[in-house]
């Protein structure tokens, strides 16, 4: 049932629903005004929900794109249709407004009117947008969709954008009313919103889950946001999008968004499941921090360190998560701590967390290890002591040909970053070096140091 009065500090939802490929993930980018969801031609290409703020006439509101809907069936990705209808259906109960998605070239289908009669009892508004009216020709079209029973249609194309200006001016009057503006309980309690310059409230932290298809991604970002967000199954590349939660933690804000499964470009094979690996590349590089999930059951693979590679280079702190680690024999657990020493030495001194996302047994730690994870993202080091270091450094083992750092200093956070100042070019197994006393003396083992050199 959808909330019948808003609720402070949440803005009102819209979802686009409808049967697989008629155009709901089109819609929303047009809403949008950017490509966010991955569109396709092949129908099921969207599976979870996705979340994303926008506006019109100065409104603010959620716009949710969903899986596409079926009727139970047997055989097939029976199961995974199940799962996908069932995120749409919660996004039906609990929507503001409901956009009801089908195609003026097919007509009423009887997946049209299984997704109907699943609305006609709802109490909140529902909007039919007949999609594909591309031009005036196909203007009469729509009227069959009357007999859907949910009103009078709204012709759209959601490629071209016609009509879809005036679904929105319709969708807007069907909201519910919201507070005015400084009467929500974030004047109240000023700090605790997400905005990272309201009322002294520190920006979220973003981590993002990365991993092989089929480790346990889903799984556990759905643990650790305590809801159904992500469709799980056993079926590799369940995930196509990247999909993200703010959670309020002891840490303050967190952002958790879950990613495609990754694996080499070589295998993959559809337009879509590439434009997944985009996506999930790029919440990698916008993450403050990245969980990198292993399947214990399979060991740390190549890909697996590919991957950590590709985190490494963006220079984002990792977590490696070995996930299913209670299905393990001892044999099987010594195995995989060699396979980590092996295969992600490079990662220095990442926090190693042995888990079940399924169970949630082992991610007590996670919380703590964020914390001091985060803290050594974000620290600064005073110029005098970065200086100091450097300077035993080079007394202890100078650099060859003369070469010598005459000063330094912080430049930035996030991560650490120093910037050298010295008479000549470094050697990169000397800054190697110098990196690894920097490291030790300042306590910023789990996360990358970036160091620049300057020519004096």
């Amino acid at each position: 049932m959808r909330p019948s009065t808003p609720i402070p500090g949440r803005l009102p939802a819209v979802a686009i629903v409808g049967r697989p490929n008629v155009g709901k993930s089109t819609l929303m980018n047009r809403i949008l005004g950017r490509r966010e969801a991955i569109v396709a031609e092949q129908p099921g290409v969207t599976r979870d929900r996705k979340e994303m703020s926008a506006s019109w006439q100065g409104r603010e509101f959620t716009v949710v794109d969903t899986g596409g809907w079926l009727p139970p069936r047997a055989g097939g990705n029976a199961s995974m249709d199940a799962k996908v209808s069932a995120q749409s259906e919660r996004s039906m109960a609990e929507a503001d407004v409901v956009v009801v998605v089908v195609d003026s070239q097919a007509g009423i289908t009887g997946d049209d009117e299984g997704v109907a009669g699943r609305l006609r009892g709802r109490a909140g508004p529902v909007l039919v947008a007949v999609n594909k009216v591309d031009d005036e020709s196909h203007g009469n079209l729509i009227w069959e969709f009357v007999g859907l029973g949910l009103g009078d249609p709204f012709p759209v194309s959601a490629l071209h954008g016609r009509g879809v200006g005036d679904l929105l001016d319709a969708v807007m009057a069907a909201l519910p009313e919201q507070e005015p503006p400084g009467r929500s309980g974030a004047e109240d309690n000023p700090g605790t919103g997400n905005d990272p310059g309201a009322g002294g409230s520190s920006p979220s932290v973003s981590v993002s889950i990365v991993g092989r298809p089929n480790a346990g991604k889903s799984t556990l970002f759905n643990r650790l946001i305590g809801d159904d967000r992500s469709v799980v199954h056993d079926q590799p590349g369940t995930t196509r999008d990247a999909i993200d939660t703010v959670v309020q933690t002891e840490l303050g804000p967190i952002r958790f968004v879950d990613t495609a499964g990754m694996r080499r470009r070589a295998r993959i094979d559809e337009a879509a499941e590439y434009y997944s690996l985009l996506r999930a590349l790029s919440a990698v590089d916008r993450s403050d921090i990245a969980l990198l999930v292993v399947d214990a059951t399979v060991g740390v693979t190549h890909q697996d360190q590919r991957l950590a590679e590709r985190i490494d280079a963006a220079g984002c702190p990792v977590v490696v998560l070995l996930n299913k680690w209670d299905r393990l024999d001892t044999e099987a657990r010594g195995a995989i701590a060699f396979d980590i020493d092996r295969r992600l030495h490079f990662l220095g001194e990442a926090p190693v967390l042995r888990i079940s996302a399924l169970s949630g047994k082992g991610l007590g730690r996670l919380l703590p290890e964020l914390r001091g994870v985060i803290a050594e993202y974000r620290r600064r080091v005073p110029t005098q002591a970065v200086n100091r270091v450097l300077r035993d450094a080079q007394a202890a083992h100078p650099a060859p040909d003369g070469a010598r750092v005459l000063y330094a200093t912080q430049g930035a956070t996030d991560p650490p970053t120093f910037t050298l100042f010295a008479n000549r070019t470094l050697p990169r197994t000397y800054l190697r070096y110098l990196e690894h006393r920097i490291r030790d003396a300042f306590d910023l083992g789990s996360v990358p140091v970036k160091l620049r050199v300057r020519r004096r």
